[in-house]
């Protein structure tokens, strides 16, 4: 729930920047696939932004936060400095993917949705990243992508809100039915897909069921399990 300034965001885009500029660097010439990433996608308040976060740390991977996504992707001079970023061979595959993508979901994408797809897009390419939220789990190709799904019952989510956040149940219960439908109407009007459909993820965790360290485990467990 907390805000990102212009100008933290400019320093996280620049901090990044230089570690693909590094990983560039050391990695081999030749790969005929990206990093692999996992994309999180969550509902709200039911603590997966702290397993994507330890997910992260624990993998050695760049988390990338569906606020900082969404500010990127709003930001036509921030968007320039990530796209830019890929040598010319890996922006053509980039574009073919997404191309692809927009005549498959037979999408017209606004200039929002055109900045967002390139900003996941190419941090696809780079690989070795988690992705939170923004619609990154129907972006990406599937075979390069680990999808996760993160959900509990909105009571549980309520307890977790008033807890964390030392909401009254009323604001934490309107809070997060207003968060619900939101995301749903995003993923519909973007990617006219239904958000909560199972098929569009690799595993799904609820979260009512795990603490966070069991979740961090099972999904570090399924990703190692993985077959690209």
């Amino acid at each position: 729930m907390t805000k990102i300034s212009r100008r933290s965001l400019e320093r996280m885009v620049e901090e990044q920047l230089g570690k693909w500029n590094l990983a560039g660097r050391e990695r081999k010439p030749a790969r005929s696939k990206p990093r692999p990433v996992i994309t999180i996608s969550r509902e709200p308040g039911c603590g997966a932004s702290e397993v994507a976060k330890r997910l992260a740390e624990g993998l050695g991977m760049d988390l990338m936060g569906g606020q900082i996504i969404e500010k990127v992707a709003e930001s036509a001079q921030m968007s320039r400095k990530i796209v830019s970023s890929l040598d010319e061979r890996e922006i053509s595959k980039r574009d073919d993917w997404l191309s692809s993508l927009f005549e498959t979901r037979h999408l017209w994408p606004d200039d929002y949705l055109f900045h967002l797809t390139k900003v996941i897009g190419t941090v696809g390419r780079h690989g070795n990243a988690v992705i939170v939220g923004r619609g990154a789990h129907l972006i990406l190709p599937s075979g390069e992508t680990f999808r996760v799904r993160f959900f509990a019952p909105l009571s549980c989510r309520i307890r977790h809100m008033m807890e964390a956040h030392g909401l009254p149940q009323p604001d934490a219960e309107k809070y997060l039915v207003r968060k619900d439908a939101e995301r749903r109407a995003f993923i519909w009007r973007y990617f006219h897909a239904d958000l909560t459909d199972p098929r569009h993820y690799d595993l799904l965790i609820n979260m009512s069921k795990i603490s966070v360290d069991g979740a961090l485990e099972a999904v570090k467990a399924a990703f190692g399990s993985w077959k690209r």
